[in-house]
């Protein structure tokens, strides 16, 4: 087991430098720090002597790779790649263009996105494989083509309805919870109970109609068969062979999914004004700040690769005939 997480964690590094790479190559070499300069001060009218002050001021006035004016390590380590790009290994995230710190962002703006996608995570996951149990075991009959019917129409519907809906009748309308905004302690309740409704909701469609497929998948193979022929109950079958080995393709969407919690959701952090590290990344985008969603891909690739690390890991925990060899 030790062998296996060393050799699947050396395997991942050289994908998480190629990640930085491109990334590098994408901010650095298509976008050069004089775009870069001329976004943030305007196109229009801008001096060269602006373009290298603001340069100068946030390092990126060096060479890309090699400075060849500098004697020793100082040659590599003086560079915008080292500076900007090798330090975020050790989490050296640097400063954002405000000037305010990116690591002291994101270990303080972690905590509200997990509030929110926490309780999505857990509460969707018992939801969404209870309602897909519950199709499967009255496979053919009304409900079950009702709820995939449901499934199917929820599925169709953008998230933004469910946001600008569900803002307009519970907050505006009937006045149940704010509109939008955030409070730490036991306060942050009353404004995370919309936004983790409107996550469960949104989600059950994709999720319970997947569920659905791996547990009939699971009921047409000849283990089910030789249990009910022994005479088992049909929810002994359920319960204890299509959901326990139905576990294994669940583990691999819902592993990988625990480290990207950090993260945040974008949009529902955004229309609900939560301080989270997803509503962070769109005012970085929106405000052009470079450095913050250099390190917001970083931190996204990293916690990806960390997930499909856990789902290896775990198929030993639910099916013994995986060996690690």
């Amino acid at each position: 087991m030790i062998a296996y997480i060393v050799r699947r964690t050396l395997y991942a590094i050289p994908i998480l430098i190629g990640v930085n790479l491109l990334t590098f190559v994408l901010f650095f070499v298509v976008n050069t720090p004089d775009d870069m300069a001329r976004i943030q001060l305007g196109v229009r009218r801008v001096t060269a002597e602006a373009i290298e002050k603001w340069k100068a001021e946030r390092g990126y006035d060096k060479p890309k790779f090699f400075n060849d004016q500098a004697q020793g390590t100082a040659r590599l380590k003086d560079t915008i790649f080292y500076e900007k790009s090798v330090r975020l290994f050790v989490f050296d995230f640097g400063n954002a263009d405000d000037g305010r710190s990116i690591r002291h962002e994101i270990l303080t703006r972690m905590w509200p996105s997990l509030a929110l996608q926490l309780p999505v995570f857990v509460l969707g996951l018992i939801a969404y494989v209870s309602f897909a149990l519950l199709m499967a075991f009255f496979r053919g009959t009304y409900l079950d083509f009702g709820g995939v019917v449901l499934c199917v129409a929820m599925m169709s519907i953008s998230g933004l309805f469910y946001i600008i809906g569900g803002q307009y009748l519970f907050a505006k309308v009937w006045q149940l919870v704010p509109i939008s905004g955030y409070s730490g302690g036991l306060d942050a309740g009353k404004f995370l109970a919309l936004p983790v409704a409107i996550g469960l909701v949104a989600g059950i469609g994709s999720g319970a109609r997947w569920y659905r497929t791996v547990f009939l998948e699971e009921m047409s193979k000849d283990y089910v068969r030789t249990a009910r022929a022994k005479g088992l109950a049909e929810t002994a079958v359920m319960f204890h062979h299509v959901l326990k080995n139905g576990m294994i393709p669940i583990l691999t969407g819902v592993v990988v999914v625990i480290p990207t919690l950090f993260m945040g959701a974008l949009i529902m952090e955004s229309f609900f004004g939560i301080p989270g590290l997803g509503s962070y990344t769109i005012d970085a985008i929106q405000a052009q700040d470079f450095s913050v969603v250099r390190s917001m891909v970083f931190l996204g690739s990293l916690l990806y690769i960390l997930g499909l690390l856990m789902t290896d890991i775990s198929y030993t925990l639910v099916d013994p005939r995986v060996r690690f060899t």
